[in-house]
């Protein structure tokens, strides 16, 4: 018995080793190679080459401003909504859950072609309704700036933010507050000193995930920054490998590895960070009872925020893709505009070849890539909650490594490791990305579900003389049902809406649905990008809501067995 875990321990950790180490050792190795496309002598003049280029200081200055400012946003956006939400009487408070889900189900790429649409200066809508109403010569708005990504990334880490901050804020005692205010302190000294440093362990996290977020972002810099030629590190990068006559791998690969080496600090820092939020418990058995503050005459105007937050956060992208998919071309909601509507982008996408062909590809990626990528997880998830050794702990490490890995640079990893090979260029190469990138959506949600499952089932069921494939496929499997197929959904939802590894590793004939509307972005085919967006949307909203009943099924259907 022993020895089957251990068998299966360790062919485990080289399959997930190989899947998440290798694009790391080949970056490292790729950036010490003179050859530009493949490996060749050992050499230090890729790293002089990228750290002496005289672009990289602007580009760096731009990446940290645009990293710390969306972080600052997304915190503060979240830390005020959670005291909304758990703290006050504030109505309709399940909107907050909504909000929180929302990133799931609009794809980044698509948000960020949104307010292009929105707040570009040369027909941004409503930059053109200004325009009209106030006679303005020129836009009073250009979201084509760094303030407009800043502001396009805060929003889409808010959510994230919130989900780590909330839970945090639900369960503090405001006993500690009142006794603050009883020895004379008043509301912002008892904020400044007691509510934050209590909740300073989840602001901070909150933070450093932002920061990381932002650092692997590429659709908001790539749709934003660059038609106002603002570069940031993955975008530049990007430029590296996907420009000129002769892409330098190996000089993208040296500066990735600086950007590979902060993320994963600071995804250690992140875990330190809510390790020690244990240390700031302020709930115990004794006497805790939540308290709901009265916003008096503040409830309206703070609801109706929160309103536009959240018109701003679902109603709008979507609405803009729509109706820029009907107009025959960027124009302000009118009569006219209204009269002039038709399917014509649509009828043109779902007829163009191109466009077909990424469809297929994705719906592929995400049926069999799910498929695959839950199997790997199930037996990964099983060794770390079930086999608790040394081995099983080196597992979880990597399998939770590749959640650090920004998806460009890694996305470089494995063009070095696959350039080598016959998979280059082919579904196959994205297939293996795809699930090294997101194995830790898959293992989480079920070394969940396998905790709820007792040891006593298994151990009964060898003792009756079963083997142990057999008490996995009969007993467990039938056990986690609803865990896997939550995690098949989730895995499948953010294959279908894949940009980063893709944008690196797809090449004509292996197109994917988010690198199709990049080239309708880039060739400035509104209609036709917004008619496949609504595509891509659909089809990540139905799934990620099939994710999310199967997880409330799971929860209140599957209490702890034992």
């Amino acid at each position: 018995m022993n020895e089957s875990r251990s068998t299966l321990t360790w062919s485990l950790i080289i399959i997930v080793g190989l899947l998440t180490l290798c694009p790391v050792v080949m970056l490292l190795v790729g950036s010490f190679s003179q050859g530009l496309t493949g490996l060749g002598t050992f050499t230090l003049g890729k790293y002089v080459a990228a750290y002496t280029d005289p672009a990289l200081l602007g580009v760096t200055i731009n990446t940290l401003v645009f990293v710390l400012g969306s972080s600052i946003l997304a915190t503060g956006l979240a830390l005020f909504l959670a005291y909304l939400n758990t703290r006050t009487d504030i109505p309709c408070k399940p909107v907050f859950k909504v909000l929180s889900i929302v990133p799931m189900m609009i794809p980044h790429l698509l948000f960020s072609v949104s307010w292009a649409l929105l707040l570009n200066p040369s027909n941004g809508l409503i930059n053109v309704m200004l325009q009209n109403i106030f006679s303005l010569q020129s836009a009073p708005f250009n979201i084509y700036s760094l303030w407009g990504m800043i502001l396009v990334e805060g929003l889409l880490n808010m959510p994230i933010a919130y989900l780590i901050i909330a839970p945090t804020m639900a369960s503090f005692d405001v006993s500690l507050e009142e006794s603050s205010r009883v020895f004379g302190a008043g509301t912002w000294r008892t904020l400044v000193r007691i509510t934050l440093p209590v909740l300073r362990p989840a602001i901070l996290a909150a933070f450093i995930l932002g920061v990381v977020r932002g650092l692997a972002s590429y659709a908001v810099p790539r749709v934003l920054g660059t038609p106002g030629r603002i570069d940031v590190l993955a975008t530049y990068l990007y430029q590296m490998v996907a420009t000129g006559y002769a892409p330098d791998y190996g000089k993208a690969a040296a500066l990735g590895m600086s950007v590979l080496s902060a993320s994963i600090a600071l995804i250690v820092l992140y875990r330190y960070l809510t390790a020690e939020s244990g240390k700031y418990v302020t709930i115990s058995g004794r006497g805790y009872r939540p308290a709901v503050i009265e916003l008096k005459r503040a409830k309206q105007p703070l609801f109706i925020g929160v309103a536009v937050l959240s018109f701003i956060m679902i109603v709008l992208p979507v609405a803009v893709l729509f109706y820029t998919s009907l107009v025959p071309y960027s124009m302000v909601p009118s009569a006219r505009a209204f009269s002039l509507m038709s399917w014509k982008h649509w009828i043109e996408v779902l007829q163009d070849p191109v466009s077909l062909l990424s469809l297929k590809n994705s719906l592929f990626l995400a049926v069999v890539g799910a498929t695959l990528g839950v199997i790997l997880s199930v037996f990964v998830a099983y060794v770390v909650v079930k086999i608790r050794t040394r081995a099983s702990g080196l597992l979880e490490t990597l399998s939770y490594l590749s959640f650090a890995f920004p998806g460009i640079v890694i996305g470089i990893g494995f063009m070095w490791f696959f350039v080598q090979t016959p998979l280059y260029a082919t579904l196959t190469a994205l297939l293996l990305g795809y699930i090294a990138t997101y194995l830790p959506y898959g293992v989480r949600p079920l070394a969940s579900a396998f905790v709820q499952v007792h040891s006593h089932l298994e151990e009964s069921s060898l003792v009756c003389g079963a083997s142990a494939l057999t008490t996995m496929r009969r007993i467990i499997v039938p056990l986690l049902m609803p865990g896997i197929v939550s995690a098949w959904i989730l895995m499948a939802a953010m294959f279908v809406r894949e940009l980063t590894v893709s944008v690196v590793l797809s090449r004509p004939g292996s197109e994917v649905l988010a690198v199709q509307i990049l080239s309708f972005a880039d060739d400035g085919l509104w209609g036709k990008l917004s008619a496949l967006g609504i595509i891509m949307i659909f089809i990540s909203t139905a799934l990620v809501l099939l994710a999310t009943f199967a997880g409330t099924r799971f929860k209140t259907a599957h209490a702890p067995i034992g």
